[in-house]
């Protein structure tokens, strides 16, 4: 048993990604919110296993040289002869777009590690897995555990693509972060899942059921919202951007990585939820300063 450890459940997949200065060439480079969280926790040092499912292709073995050489636990992985899901990325000045292309892969046929929960001191659930089926009654399943009898932490990445059916994901993604304990979103995630109301308020009334939530505003900083009512504001930490792909999830292994650090305790004060975020930003900065998803910020002492 590792209480300090998290499952990490969800897909791997090929961010098909336009070189800088020739839009028409895309590079292939292993991708996947789950599998980037994953492999961010590991960099950072915190014991991690994921469960998503591997596929039989090249790209598959891209995917798990990228997981075992940053030293993700892969015993509980589930594997498949199908091919990998490509995510085509689309850079645009407010955010990248992508265009899925999931049919008959082996990314969302997710092994079920319900029996594997207590193992972990937390659960991490968010991506398409959340979404997509049969992948989505799985993470449903194992995180309905998590939330009983542990620590569930949510990213509800909202992806709008023609193959995704948006209005049930939301429902979805919505009954997620009500399970949670910890809820990391953007303000366009959070924007994206309670049209018409403030991702403040959102957030507030989230904190109010007693979870951790944080905000992200990208160059704007992050907040966090705290069940004892408090409100912290970092700013971003200051970078020269490369590349924004992945940053949400470095983010998010970040704030794990500290709260693992922490013995999972969700009682911050308004100085540790501030080092929480700085940390967080930080390990954010250091994906956005270069062209890859990997993160080189280590956890302080």
């Amino acid at each position: 048993m590792n209480r300090d450890g998290v499952l990490v459940l969800g897909e791997a997949l090929i961010d098909l990604v336009p070189e800088p200065g020739d839009p028409d060439l895309l590079r292939a480079q292993p991708g996947g919110a789950p599998a980037n969280v994953a492999t961010g926790l590991a960099r950072l040092g915190t014991p991690v296993s994921f469960a998503g499912t591997l596929g039989g292709d090249a790209f598959a073995r891209s995917i798990e040289h990228r997981l075992t050489d940053a030293g993700v636990d892969l015993s509980l992985c589930g594997r498949s002869p199908l091919p990998t899901t490509l995510a085509v990325a689309d850079p645009r000045p407010e955010g990248t777009a992508y265009h899925f292309h999931t049919d008959r892969t082996a990314t969302f046929q997710l092994p079920d590690r319900t029996a594997d929960v207590p193992r972990f001191g937390a659960v991490y659930a968010g991506g398409l897995a959340a979404v997509v089926e049969p992948a989505a009654s799985v993470v449903a399943a194992t995180a309905r555990t998590a939330a009983r009898g542990g620590l569930l932490a949510v990213d509800p990445n909202v992806r709008e693509d023609r193959t995704l059916e948006t209005g049930t994901g939301l429902g979805v993604l919505r009954e997620l972060c009500a399970a949670a304990h910890v809820v990391k979103a953007s303000d366009e995630d959070l924007a994206g899942l309670w049209p018409g109301r403030d991702p403040d308020a959102s957030c507030r009334e989230l904190a109010r059921g007693g979870r951790l939530v944080v905000m992200t505003r990208g160059a704007r900083g992050s907040t966090a919202y705290t069940a004892a009512g408090a409100v912290v504001t970092v700013p971003a930490a200051p970078v020269d951007v490369v590349n924004t792909i992945g940053a949400g999830d470095a983010f998010m292994a970040g704030m794990l990585a500290w709260l693992a650090a922490g013995s999972w305790r969700l009682d911050l004060s308004p100085d540790r939820t501030e080092a929480m975020l700085g940390h967080a930003s930080r390990v954010a900065a250091s994906v956005c300063a270069q062209a890859g998803t990997e993160p080189a910020v280590p956890l302080p002492r």
